[in-house]
C-alpha cells in the first residue's frame, strides 16, 4: 500500500469522525441558527471529503482534469461555508 493511500484513510477516518460529530449535533440542535451553521459545516466538510478523493480517478482522467475537479469542489466548499455563514449572520 502507498504512502498516497495510507493519508488518504488517514483523513478519511477525520472526516467520518468531523461528520458523525455534527451530525449528533444536528440531532441535538434541531431548528434554528445553530442547525443551519451545522448544516452548513456538514456539506463543507461532504465537499472537501470529495476534494480530497477525486485523486482516486488519476488512472482514468488526465492529471490537469484532476486538479479541476480538485479546485471546483474546494472552492464550492469554501463558497457554501462563506455565504452560509454570512445568510445566517444576517438573519
Amino acid at each position: 500500500m502507498s504512502t498516497k493511500y495510507i493519508v488518504l484513510l488517514f483523513i478519511s477516518f477525520i472526516y467520518i469522525l468531523v461528520l458523525v460529530g455534527f451530525n449528533k449535533a444536528r440531532v441535538k440542535f434541531a431548528g434554528g441558527k445553530l442547525a443551519g451553521l451545522i448544516n452548513i459545516v456538514i456539506l463543507t466538510v461532504v465537499l472537501l471529503f470529495a476534494a480530497d478523493y477525486i485523486l482516486l480517478f488519476e488512472q482514468y482522467f488526465p492529471e490537469d482534469a484532476i486538479f479541476i475537479g480538485q479546485t471546483v469542489l474546494r472552492t464550492a466548499a469554501l463558497s457554501v461555508l462563506a455565504f452560509g455563514g454570512i445568510k445566517i449572520s444576517g438573519e
